[in-house]
């Protein structure tokens, strides 16, 4: 579980007899077979007794439209998700004869990095989840490893297909990607041990050197927060950007950089590798969620991966895998796809 610590939780009226049954939902059956009624009783109303059911029964055929309108619209299409790996070519075709390149930071535990003792082979919780997915599927993938900053344009020129490596949503990177999110978000301070410089919040950092990653949302958050010390007559926050964990890792401990804000279970990890160097000197919970991004438009990749994290979250296999990699489950987010 999170230890205790201080928190930031962020469709007139004629209808045509000919039609098929076999083509219409429950929905669209009910819009039809209300409108039928009315336009028969609407035609005989001399044997009905005054307005008021005639009125009754229009109000009654245009309820019916929205009602049947919303249900339509709002019941999924899809098939129940689940591992058919033998369907591979008729579920996501454009799948099926093709190797996935999942694009991962191979030095972000607990998340993506590479096994000790077993240098190409990458694991952690995304990984292993990842491998869950595709292989739920029958999918051919391989895991194409790169600094964390270059993984997301490399999606969106094509280079690979996926990145899958602890990824925040946010609707500025949706406007060139497409997510399936299925985890909730932190943000944790990486600092030396003993927290010489006293970072124990944002407020805090006036003054001091932050590191952050380069395009995450702790940048962004770093930069609205010098904007606030500047504001209150307070120094402001000098930014140090790094293109990966490693690079930022080392700004802390060579002293160039009093924190390093990045995801909140990547920085649990280090401080449990490195107890003797590192502590977490603060956290808060935001409201962003971690996801799977695919370039807009690739929608077969899209919708696999979804299905493969609504059985993955269904059967427990993700929550085995966050108790693997010492994550607390309650992070886990109810998958969903995410557009601009």
């Amino acid at each position: 579980m999170l230890p205790p610590g201080k928190g930031l939780d962020m469709p007139g009226n004629r209808v045509s007899n000919s039609f098929s049954l076999a083509s219409f939902r429950g929905a669209e059956l009910l819009q039809v077979a209300t409108l039928l009624v009315a336009n028969a009783l609407y035609k005989h109303k001399s044997i009905w007794r005054g307005d008021f059911i005639m009125r009754f029964i229009r109000y009654f055929a245009i309820a019916s439209l929205v009602v049947g309108a919303l249900v339509v619209h709002s019941t999924p299409v899809r098939a129940e998700a689940a591992c058919e790996p033998d369907k591979l070519a008729t579920k996501y075709p454009s799948l099926a004869d093709k190797k996935i390149k999942v694009g991962v930071d191979a030095g972000i535990p607990p998340y993506t990095y590479r096994e000790e003792g077993n240098f190409e082979n990458i694991i952690g919780f995304d990984a292993d989840l990842a491998r869950a997915v595709f292989e739920c599927h029958g999918i051919d993938f391989e895991f194409f490893a790169g600094a964390w900053s270059g993984l997301l344009p490399a999606v969106i020129a094509g280079q690979v297909d996926a990145m899958w490596s602890d990824l925040y949503y946010t609707s500025e990177r949706a406007k060139e990607v497409d997510y399936a999110t299925y985890m909730k978000a932190g943000t944790g301070a990486l600092v030396r041990k003993g927290n010489p410089d006293g970072i124990t919040s944002l407020e805090s950092a006036c003054g001091h050197t932050i590191a952050v990653g380069l395009g995450t949302v702790e940048e962004a958050a770093m930069r609205e927060e010098t904007e606030k010390c500047k504001a209150a007559g307070k120094d402001e926050v000098n930014i140090l950007t790094y293109p990966d964990v490693a690079a930022g890792v080392r700004l802390v401990g060579n002293e160039r950089a009093s924190a390093m804000l990045t995801d909140l279970a990547l920085v649990d990890r280090l401080v449990k590798d490195s107890p003797d160097s590192f502590e977490r000197g603060f956290y808060l919970l935001t409201d962003f969620t971690i996801g799977v991004a695919v370039k807009n438009g690739n929608d077969e990749l899209l919708n696999a991966v979804y299905d493969g994290l609504q059985v993955m979250q269904g059967n427990g296999t993700q929550d085995e895998i966050f108790k693997k990699y010492t994550i607390d489950p309650v992070l886990s987010h109810p998958t969903s796809i995410q557009r601009d």
